[in-house]
């Protein structure tokens, strides 16, 4: 039985209600993306347009973060380090991973993906480099041009499946993929879910397939599955193995086959049906997708790699498979989930970015969770 043993953010005051969200080293708004090892925690606090970065992991919820980035200090807020300019500063942070000692963050209202050559140990240290832009200076969609192989346009998502590095550029209705962190200018060596590098329509300009996309919006995988949360079609798609050219998917959660897209509001989903899932989490023979919408995650004991809408054998957030409501209607609780938005598993563990309940949840995924298993 999965367990919630640590919480980043404050608590909620009573009930429903939200705790603060005027940002402070240990308060979150609307985080978006998480990602931890042994090492460190990194959050991307995205309603205040900053990561966080906890170094080992806070013995203790409410914890204070150590670095904060794309903001001067823990107070300020705003987009672009509070109108300071985009060299430094972020706007709507999302995915985050860290690969090979690199830290990469999709910046997605500045279409780009920023990577810092080195994980910071100091605040307000500024970005190596951009993916996606010319400069550092520059944060228009698509670099300010048309769609290429090397632009961005709203890009949420970006993770590493098959050894290659994968970004969900949502705006463009695409995933794109190089067998290495690519340099500034670096066209993608794999584009999915469009006719060529130059198109961004939805769904190719038709209905859904199991080659297109509507709402790119998180990446996941192993060494043999890329997985893709393809939100606004309320599926998770898999390839497998993780494809070097354009090919239709061969997994499909959520739906009833690889051309629906059907949303399913106010009616019991059962452990098949997904509702706007945007995150999803690989690892260990273990899948995890966030079923944003139905304020539950979703688990899949048993790798699914091929075939069509897998039960599900566990839900998080919710007491059965057929609830859906926001913390459950009653109150927010350690175990309650509103609007989760991003994961991140590492050995034994996974957390949470529960967006709506400005928090960061870290669970154990073993049979028992206590505080002891990160370190207290």
């Amino acid at each position: 039985m999965s367990a919630p043993i640590r919480r980043l953010g404050a608590a909620s005051p009573f009930g429903l209600a939200l705790p603060s969200a005027q940002p402070t080293a240990g308060q979150l708004y609307a985080p978006r993306g998480v990602w931890f090892d042994d090492e460190r925690i990194v959050v991307a606090d995205s309603g205040n347009h900053r990561l966080l970065i906890w170094h080992g992991h806070p013995t203790h919820d409410g914890a204070d973060a150590d670095v904060v980035l794309g903001q001067p200090d823990f107070h300020a807020e705003g987009p672009a380090a509070g109108g300071r300019g985009c060299d430094n500063g972020l706007h709507l942070p999302t995915g985050v991973l860290v690969h090979h000692g690199r830290l990469l963050v999709a910046d997605a209202w500045h279409h780009r993906i920023l990577v810092w050559n080195e994980v910071p140990t100091r605040s307000d240290t500024p970005p190596s480099y951009a993916i996606g832009q010319p400069t550092l200076a520059d944060a228009m969609p698509n670099a300010g041009g048309s769609i290429a192989a090397n632009t961005l346009y709203w890009p949420y998502g970006l993770g590493i499946a098959g050894g290659w590095f994968w970004i969900a550029d949502t705006g463009n209705r695409r995933v794109l993929g190089w067998p290495y962190i690519p340099e500034p200018g670096d066209p993608a060596h794999v584009v999915l879910g469009q006719d060529d590098a130059t198109r961004g329509d939805e769904n190719r300009g038709g209905d859904p397939t199991a080659a297109s996309f509507r709402w790119p919006h998180a990446i996941s995988g192993d060494s043999r599955t890329l997985f893709v949360a393809d939100a606004g079609n309320h599926r998770v798609l898999g390839w497998t193995p993780t494809p070097f050219s354009d090919r239709p998917a061969d997994l499909v959660l959520g739906q009833k086959g690889f051309v629906q897209n059907e949303e399913l509001p106010h009616r019991p989903q059962g452990a098949h049906r997904l509702r706007f899932p945007y995150a999803v989490a690989a690892r260990h023979n273990t899948l995890v997708t966030a079923d944003t919408a139905n304020n539950r995650l979703l688990r899949w004991h048993g790798m699914p790699r091929h075939g069509v809408q897998a039960p599900a054998q566990e839900v998080f957030g919710q007491l059965n498979f057929d609830a859906a409501g926001e913390n459950r209607w009653t109150a927010v609780a350690d175990d309650t989930l509103c609007w989760p938005y991003g994961l991140w598993m590492h050995d034994n563990h996974l957390a949470i970015a529960d967006s709506g309940n400005n928090r960061v949840m870290l669970w154990s995924l073993a049979a028992t969770g206590s505080p002891s298993d990160l370190g207290a």
